[in-house]
């Protein structure tokens, strides 16, 4: 999954990309709310950590903007603005969380965690599909008590279309949604992480069609 870091302190912005590409996702870096406004408009991101005062354009403003496209990308709001006027406008202004600055990283992940769980309209950590089971805390998947041997990007992929099962996802959105500006994975290697995770899904129940010229499509085996 991919993260859109919105921040301008360079000290606190690292540790806190370091922290959520550790934890697994794919990090973009905005360093102020122009910038912002620009990826948000070329890029699709599954959440956004913002912060408030930002050079250029406001962090506020960047929220209500985005809103105004009708975007109900889940953000988050990471500031130390504490007064209760200020969380009120986040809050209103279309945020989905508001955290406070100095935070616990791990606190922001599973925050983090809940928001995207709440997006994609799953209840548990665990998402589950025939004998497939992917623990979305451990970020490791299961067929019954077998666990399965995935590699970082298998992994991010099975996640992708987990979160869209029963719905297709274009080749190209899984691309973007592996790496950051300054990487690449070109829709061959997609093709490569699908035929593996083919071959390690066999028997679980749990199956990916290709959908000629739309994208893949993970549901049950018929």
């Amino acid at each position: 999954m991919k993260i859109l870091l919105v921040e301008d302190d360079p000290i606190l912005g690292d540790a806190v990309m370091r922290a959520v590409q550790q934890a697994g996702f794919s990090v973009d870096w905005a360093r102020d709310g122009v910038q912002a406004d620009h990826v948000l408009e070329v890029y699709v991101y599954d959440a956004m950590l913002l912060d408030l005062g930002l050079p250029r354009r406001e962090g506020l403003a960047v929220l209500q903007r985005l809103r105004r496209r009708r975007v109900t990308l889940p953000v988050m709001i990471l500031t130390a603005r504490d007064s209760v006027e200020d969380r009120v406008r986040g809050l209103d202004a279309g945020a989905d969380d508001y955290l406070l600055k100095p935070f616990s990283h791990d606190e922001m992940l599973a925050r983090l965690r809940a928001l995207l769980r709440r997006a994609h309209g799953v209840a548990d950590t665990d998402i589950c599909i025939g004998q497939l089971r992917f623990d979305t805390l451990k970020r490791m998947a299961w067929v019954g008590e077998r666990a399965l041997a995935l590699s970082a990007r298998e992994t991010e992929v099975l996640e992708i279309l987990l979160n869209h099962a029963g719905r297709v996802t274009a080749k190209e959105a899984i691309a973007d949604r592996l790496t950051g500006w300054d990487e690449g994975v070109g829709e061959n290697a997609v093709e490569v992480y699908i035929h593996r995770l083919r071959r390690k899904l066999e028997g679980s129940g749990a199956s990916i069609r290709t959908l000629r010229g739309l994208g893949y499509l993970l549901g049950s085996e018929r």
